[in-house]
């Protein structure tokens, strides 16, 4: 299986020297004092610097990334509370005039659709654009605290809804195109907006899917519209808003232009900005709202310091409108980099077309889910063959654990000389709890380590910390990024459950992880979905690993099921194409999972399946699985990509043997 410890790429002596954490550190210690070399030792010192004096540090990094906006004199007040620390409690700033500070003719959006058209947008044409629909929006009465909501493609035109929302202060919210009507009620039904910006289809797999209709039923369900703005999408094609109560993408920019002034509103840092949504599998979506100056602070913080995304960059993530990585792609313009938006499938017109599109846009941040590097993998094609990747710095990935598996695979076969940079948090904080930085190594399967002002623990069965041993993942200090709430919790109970029931004053997150003599992270899956056998807690990632390194098996997914007082792991797997489950290959893998991680961890059962459940953003839904094996109704099938497989999993007889 390898070296999980191994090295597998060291920054240079150069690259450290000229990153921007570099630049931060010679900055913070020449205002607060206290020198910060590069190299593991030198980020370990920063990131308890960081940790210990958050008034220094948030505020060092509000000046050294140039915020445009008032901090005010507080930068941290109840620091001991969470929830109820409150960051910078008297700032202003807006959070789309910082988006649009590199003005000019320099690249801000690059947009690239599968069947190969593409568009781009300079800076000044993005604010001219986003000062246009602002206008509009005020016109049409929209303000400070309205909500604004998407049902859009990953196209430029969304931007533009969003960075015009936040221009007048509203709060935006968006979904995936792929969603059904009732999957976006459940949604923006909940938060009553004003304005619905929808289009008017979507292609995929070069097929275009029309979502007229759908549009139509979305807004006929939401009575708190005053307006729906229709963009025709494909760009060109004939479509015309067809009830009269919706506005043509084009009307509104025209109608706004006369409205079009230059100014930003002011809100407060914590001035709610965009409300995103949990999963909702179990139930109806939580509905998590984020400040913008939080989240501002915190992407340019994982920007510039630990991804070094600066001017003249290529920022590209593969994401719907509906993940949270689209927030966080989207920030990047912050950084002054050009950010790449895809619309469509990510193996169409060709299984590399990303990698094509890497290489003609000359990509130096590309970013995927963990799933997409293993269906690489597993096909077996090589991105680097035949495609000049000279300027790729930096891989993200995240969604759900990097095998070390993957971790070879990008070093031998996408490029020698980068940073993969696994990343993990969620869109609970619409940010990272652990990352990438560029002062560390990358060693095989491991995280680099945790996000510099954000104090991550492990936690052993009594609550105390623990290192090289699996464990809950949590943050034992505030941060700009926790949620304001959930909206409608007015008094928060809902939101102290969530994140704090269990330890006081420590953000749960809800993921079993382990801390590495390195510094380094492991995260071994979502805790709330440990298997439980024999007592023993084991996260699902550690039977997924081996189970999927074997190339019959295309994907796995792990669950416990109640026998007789006990618990026993089952494992369903989907298989590779013409690939078969007989007893050998189930030898196979009890032998695999055996040796990479214990006998507690192979599985009871082993089951084929044609199709696995996933959220639409890709993460497998082990929650829904275990619900139907134990006689459980599914909640929310309209939260799921492919509802129809959910069938697969009733009445089975393989479970009551």
């Amino acid at each position: 299986m390898g070296d999980m410890s191994a090295v597998l790429w060291s920054p240079s002596f150069a690259r450290v020297g000229r990153s921007q954490l570099s630049g931060f550190a010679a900055f913070v210690g020449e205002r607060y004092g206290g020198r910060f070399a590069g190299g593991a030792e030198g980020f370990a010192g920063m990131h308890r610097w960081s940790v210990e004096n958050p008034r220094e540090f948030w505020r060092g990094v509000w000046d050294f990334c140039g915020v445009v906006g008032e901090p005010g004199g507080e930068v941290l007040i109840r620091e001991k509370e969470m929830p109820g620390a409150v960051f910078f409690p008297e700032g202003k700033l807006n959070y789309a005039e910082n988006l649009l500070a590199f003005g000019g003719d320099e690249t801000a959006i690059i947009a690239l659709r599968e069947t190969g058209e593409r568009q781009t947008l300079s800076f000044g044409e993005l604010k001219k654009q986003t000062m246009r629909l602002a206008g509009w929006m005020r016109k049409n009465g929209v303000c400070e605290g309205d909500r604004v909501a998407a049902y859009m493609p990953n196209c430029a035109e969304t931007v533009i809804a969003m960075l015009a929302a936040a221009s007048v202060g509203a709060v935006f919210s968006s979904c995936s195109i792929d969603f059904g009507a009732e999957g976006v009620v459940d949604r923006f039904g909940q938060i009553t907006p004003k304005v619905l910006f929808a289009a008017s289809g979507y292609t995929y797999k070069g097929k275009f899917i029309n979502r007229a209709e759908t549009v139509g039923k979305i807004a006929r369900a939401l009575p708190s519209l005053a307006q729906t703005v229709m963009l025709p999408y494909p760009p060109g094609c004939d479509f015309c808003a067809r009830e009269k109560e919706m506005t043509e993408w084009q009307t509104a920019i025209d109608e706004g232009e006369s409205e079009n002034k230059n100014n930003f509103a002011q809100t407060a840092f914590n001035a709610p900005a965009f409300i995103l949504y949990s999963s909702g599998t179990t139930g109806k979506p939580k509905c998590i709202v984020h400040g913008g100056g939080g989240t501002l602070l915190q992407h340019l913080k994982e920007h510039r310091l630990h991804s070094d995304i600066r001017p003249g960059g290529v920022f590209f993530y593969f994401t719907t409108c509906g993940w949270m990585m689209w927030n966080w792609l989207v920030s990047g313009l912050a950084s002054g980099a050009a950010i790449v938006l895809y619309e469509g499938d990510p193996f169409y017109p060709s299984p590399l077309a990303l990698w094509d599109a890497a290489a003609r846009e000359k990509i130096h941040y590309f970013g995927a889910s963990a799933k997409y590097f293993d269906a690489l993998r597993k096909s077996g094609l090589r991105p680097a063959e035949g495609r000049d990747l000279s300027e790729l710095q930096t891989v993200f990935s995240t969604g759900s654990p990097l095998s070390a598996d993957c971790f070879d695979f990008v070093y031998r076969d996408i490029k020698s000389d980068v940073q993969l940079a696994s990343i993990s948090g969620g869109t609970d904080i619409v940010s990272c709890f652990v990352l990438g930085n560029p002062w560390q190594s990358v060693r095989r399967g491991e995280i680099q380590g945790a996000g510099l002002g954000m104090a991550m623990e492990v936690l052993d069965e009594d609550g105390g910390t623990t290192t090289n041993a699996p464990g809950e993942l949590v943050c034992a200090r505030p941060f700009p990024s926790m949620p304001l709430g959930f909206w409608r919790d007015e008094s928060g109970e809902k939101y102290r459950n969530a994140y704090f029931a269990k330890y006081k004053n420590k953000w749960r997150h809800g993921d079993w992880a382990e801390k590495k003599d390195s510094g380094g992270f492991v995260i071994h899956g979502r805790s709330d979905e440990t298997l439980n056998p024999g007592g023993v807690r084991i996260g699902t990632a550690e039977i997924y690993r081996p189970a999927e390194a074997l190339e019959e098996i295309a994907e796995a997914l792990a669950v416990g099921q109640r026998r007789g007082g006990e618990e026993r792991i089952v494992l369903f797997v989907k298989m590779a194409g013409g690939k078969t489950l007989d007893e050998t290959l189930r030898e196979k893998i009890r032998n695999a999972v055996r040796e990479s991680a214990t006998p507690r961890h192979i599985p009871a059962k082993i089951i084929a399946v044609a199709d696995i459940p996933r959220t639409r953003s890709g993460k497998i839904s082990e929650s829904v699985v275990r619900d139907i094996i134990h006689g459980v109704a599914p909640k929310n099938r309209a939260a799921l990509a492919n509802p129809e497989s959910l069938a697969l999993y009733e009445n089975m007889q393989e479970l009551g043997d």
